[in-house]
Parts: structure tokens; C-alpha cells; sequence
């Protein structure tokens, strides 16, 4: 281990954008967006996710600009310690780093059941085992081995999305015929649903589970500072990110919205299968099953490098013990990394002890926080630019600058903390909203112990110092 608070700047554009995408595409497609049809209906789940993309982009041109001014690793904390205030640059950090350390929990968990279909004889803890060690294994090595890795992961599913959505589409206008139905579904799901079937409220209500599903995209602040000359890389990545995730999502969704009827849908198996199957394409369950494995081990495989930087760049900034801010030989922060899989340990252990209490706590604590570090990105960018500015600076000094300022950062925080505001009115939700508010207030009141006894022990160190320098 070495002191040195360098990282190698071994990722290139390709696996910046791989990255982020394996961040994004998860469960949250695969899965949850079931939910999403349910609730919205075809035509409102297509508008929510298109705020949702709209959101998405708005935080990304944010986040360009910071990135590309600042770029370094725990880049979200950090912006928001400078801009927006030391405490909340805390919170914004232990939120995230929750964030991603329960959902490995969660992910090795549903890895191993997932392997059940093919290998029922074999425990599910093995396999989440075997899983476990190969995404630390991936993330100890090297940043370079890393990113390869995630780059591999995260093509088998952009590759099976591209296949989706070709195949849903000749379904849709008659090209491949569907087995229960023999008009094109295109116009009797969308038309039969009606526009909003469950009123417009529903898509307020979906828009948090919307937002989780495009979680991730702001894995490329995080790796700025791993990127080769980030001023290119950056900006580049953001918006080939964006334009392929509005496809990928947007596209998908409207597939999905027109060969499944809403009634049918839900999260208790994949909305992919169901269609697939529906069209009558041979072992789509095995499939779907190999994308979702696939998905669930690329997302953990990120989540990993997401926690240990962040917990890395706490230790940097002194904000806990200088001992995790320490890097390997091969430019890796392996102490953090190992603290971050202990947590994900936990939080796996937690889910099988207390599902219903301390695990139940922990996932709605993190599913907000996503939202929460976006929404500290939108102010960071806000307040940075202000500052800039009032030093006498032109924004046209700015290697990559966000458009319409201030109308982008504004509107971008407005729309998160309506999906925030819509889970208070919806009884399945709003255990987040009572989980991650006390969550917060202990944080800031752990930031500001923290401070005053770090600030009592010097000014006693000080005052001892003047004694014995006295005395001698």
C-alpha cells in the first residue's frame, strides 16, 4: 500500500461510456419496469420514461461541467463539499456509498437464484459466493481489467436490447406473428389502456421506480479521475451515454408497451420473457435468464467500484481515517474496496436475518439516494458556476459548459424532487421517505460531531504544544 493519492489514468472513452451503461441497464429495465406498465399504463409509462430520459440529461449536462473542470475520483461528494457545503458533501458521499454496497447484497442474492433454473442442486449461497469473489477479484486487479471487464459485461446487454427491440418491432407490425393474438398489438394495447388509464397521478407515482431504472449514468463523475485526458473523454462519453440510453430505454419501453397488455404486467417475472415467449422465441426464458445474470453481475461489478472510491475519497479528504485512502501498487484503493464488499457482506447477511427490518430499512434508505446525489449535482453546478463567475471568470473559459444556465440546473433539481415528493403518496413507497430522513439528519449530526471533537483535540494539541514549548 502506498500514501500516493494518484490514480492511473488508464480508462478510455469506450469503457467510460460501457461503464455507465452497465450501470443503467439492470434490474431496473429487466424487471421493474413490469411495475411501471402496471401502474402508467402503455402510453404513460412511454411519457414517464421520456421525463425520465429528460432528467437524465439534464443532470448529465451538469455533471459535464464539474466533471470536466474538476475531474476526480468521489467526484459527486466532493462537488457538493465545495459548492454546497462540507456537511452535505458528507451525506452526499455515506448516501451514495449505501447506495451501491445494499445492492450488492441484493444483486449476489438474485445472481445465485437465478442459477437455480440450471443448477437447482446446488446451494444459492455458493453460487452467491462464487460471484462474490469474481467481482472482487475483477475490481483488485487493475483499473484497465476492470473496465474490460465491464465493457464485456455491459455489451452482452446492449446487444440483447438492440435484439429486443428489432424482434419487438417486426412483431409489432406483423412481421413475426404473435401467438395469442392476430391483429398487430401496436394500436390495441395503446388504444384498449386508453391514454392514462390509471390517471395522471400514476406517472408521478412511477417516476422514483423510473429514475432508479436510469441510475448509474452518473458512474461517469465518478471515473473522471480515471480517465485518459477527461477534458475529451468526458464530455464525449456523456453524450454518446445519453443518446444511447434514451434509445436503448425509450425504445424498449415502447415495445414492451405495445405487445404487453398493462393488466398482465408486473415484477414477478421479467416483461422481456413474457413478450419473447408470447412471439414464440425458443428458450427465451433461458435466455432472458443468461441477460438478467449477466446484467446483475455487471451492475454489482460497478456498484463495487462506485462504493470503494467514494469511501476512498472520504479518507482522502480526511473526512474518516486516512487508512482507506491508501492505494495498491496498480493504482487500486484495495482497503476500500475490501470494506465496500464487507458492507455488501452485511447487507447480504441482513436480508436473510431481518428481511423485514434492518434490510427493508437499508434498500429504501439507498433507493432514494441516487436521487438525492442527483439533486446535489444539479446545486453543485448551480452554485459552481455562480462562483465562477463572481471571480471575474467568462463562461466561455470552460472546457465543457452546461447550456442554459441557469435554467438546465434548476429544472433538473425541480423535476428530482418531484419524484421525491410523489412517494409520499404512495403507501408502498413511503417507507423511503421515513427511512432516509432520519438516515440524513444522523448523518449531519455525525459530520458535526465529528468536526467539533477534531477541532477540540487540536486546539488541545495546540495548547499543549504552548505549554511545553514554555516550559522549555
Amino acid at each position: 500500500m502506498t500514501s500516493k493519492r494518484n490514480f492511473k489514468r488508464h480508462m478510455q472513452a469506450r469503457h467510460l461510456i460501457m461503464l455507465s451503461l452497465g450501470g443503467v441497464i439492470g434490474t431496473g429495465l429487466f424487471l421493474s419496469s413490469g411495475y411501471t406498465i402496471q401502474q402508467a399504463g402503455p402510453f404513460g409509462t412511454v411519457l414517464a420514461y421520456l421525463i425520465g430520459a429528460l432528467v437524465v440529461y439534464l443532470v448529465m449536462l451538469c455533471l459535464g461541467e464539474l466533471a470536466v473542470h474538476m475531474p476526480e475520483t468521489g467526484a459527486f461528494h466532493s462537488y457538493a463539499h465545495k459548492y454546497i457545503g462540507p456537511a452535505t458533501g458528507y451525506v452526499v458521499a455515506w448516501l451514495y456509498w449505501l447506495t451501491w454496497t445494499v445492492a450488492l447484497g441484493s444483486e449476489f442474492t438474485a445472481a445465485g437464484l437465478l442459477m437455480q433454473r440450471w443448477f437447482p442442486q446446488i446451494n444459492v449461497w455458493i453460487w452467491s459466493a462464487l460471484f462474490a469473489g469474481l467481482v472482487f477479484f475483477l475490481n483488485s486487479v487493475a483499473v484497465r481489467f476492470f473496465a474490460e471487464s465491464e465493457f464485456w459485461f455491459s455489451f452482452v446487454k446492449v446487444a440483447a436490447i438492440i435484439l429486443f427491440i428489432l424482434i419487438g418491432t417486426a412483431a409489432i407490425f406483423g412481421m413475426i406473428p404473435m401467438q395469442e393474438t392476430e391483429t398487430a398489438p401496436l394500436f390495441t394495447n395503446f388504444t384498449d389502456a386508453g391514454l392514462l388509464p390509471n390517471g395522471a397521478f400514476a406517472i408521478l407515482l412511477t417516476m422514483l421506480a423510473v429514475n432508479f431504472a436510469f441510475s448509474g449514468t452518473e458512474l461517469i463523475g465518478i471515473a473522471s479521475g480515471e480517465t485518459e485526458d477527461p477534458q475529451k473523454t468526458v464530455p464525449k462519453a456523456i453524450r454518446t451515454t445519453v443518446i444511447r440510453l434514451v434509445i436503448f430505454f425509450v425504445g424498449t419501453i415502447i415495445v414492451l408497451s405495445a405487445l404487453l397488455p398493462f393488466q398482465e404486467a408486473g415484477v414477478l417475472e421479467s416483461p422481456f420473457v413474457t413478450v419473447l415467449s408470447r412471439i414464440g422465441i425458443p428458450y427465451a426464458a433461458d435466455v432472458m435468464n443468461f441477460v438478467i445474470l449477466t446484467a446483475i453481475l455487471s451492475a454489482a461489478n460497478s456498484g463495487l467500484y462506485a462504493s470503494s472510491r467514494m469511501l476512498w475519497s472520504l479518507g482522502d479528504k480526511k473526512l474518516i481515517p486516512q487508512y482507506f485512502a491508501k492505494l495498491s501498487k496498480q493504482g487500486i484503493p484495495l482497503r476500500a474496496t475490501v470494506w465496500s464488499m464487507g458492507g455488501g457482506a452485511l447487507a447480504l447477511l441482513s436480508s436473510i436475518i431481518a428481511p423485514e427490518t434492518i434490510y427493508l430499512v437499508l434498500v429504501s434508505v439507498s433507493g432514494l439516494a441516487v436521487v438525492a446525489v442527483w439533486m446535489s449535482i444539479a446545486l453543485s453546478q448551480f452554485f459552481f458556476r455562480r462562483r465562477f463567475r463572481g471571480l471575474g471568470h467568462a463562461d466561455k473559459e470552460l472546457g465543457y459548459r452546461t447550456p442554459w444556465y441557469p435554467v438546465v440546473p434548476i429544472t433538473a433539481f425541480l423535476l428530482c424532487l418531484a419524484s421525491v415528493i410523489g412517494i409520499a403518496f404512495d403507501p408502498t413507497q413511503v417507507i423511503a421517505l421515513y427511512c432516509t430522513i432520519p438516515f440524513v439528519v444522523f448523518c449531519y449530526a455525525a459530520y458535526y460531531i465529528t468536526e467539533y471533537t477534531k477541532k477540540r483535540r487540536q486546539r488541545h494539541a495546540k495548547k499543549s504544544n504552548s505549554t511545553s514549548a514554555k516550559q522549555a
